[in-house]
């Protein structure tokens, strides 16, 4: 079983920075990607960001030069920079981790989700 844990969201000024965090833990063998999504109220759940475990990342258009996702220093670990924030950023925040366990096969494992609200 695979647990992800993210921390980090907040309430912030429009043009300013938050940091969230995101570790995964358990029987993990391999991890191919850990990603960022998020979803606000009334809307589908969307990718912010993602990064492979060769290091390729994507971005949703919307926070692109804005947000920048890159691998902690621990295993198993991201993090998700943003800056510039705008109130239209303003949503629960995912973290994703996926790739193969030990002994179960493979795993898709979502956090609980962060609430990061941008407003004045």
């Amino acid at each position: 079983q695979v647990h992800v844990v993210e921390s980090g969201g907040g309430l912030v000024q429009p043009g300013g920075s938050l940091r969230l965090s995101c570790a995964a833990s358990g029987s993990i063998f391999s991890m191919n990607a850990m990603g960022w999504y998020r979803q606000a109220p009334g809307k589908q759940r969307e990718l912010v960001a993602r990064i492979t475990s060769s290091n390729n990342t994507n971005y949703a258009d919307s926070v692109k030069g804005r947000f920048t996702i890159a691998r902690g220093n621990a295993k198993n670990t991201v993090y998700l920079q943003m800056n510039s924030l705008k109130p239209e950023d303003t949503a629960v925040y995912y973290c994703n981790a996926a790739g193969t366990t030990y002994f179960l096969g493979a795993y898709d494992a979502w956090g609980q989700g962060t609430q990061v609200t941008v407003s004045s």
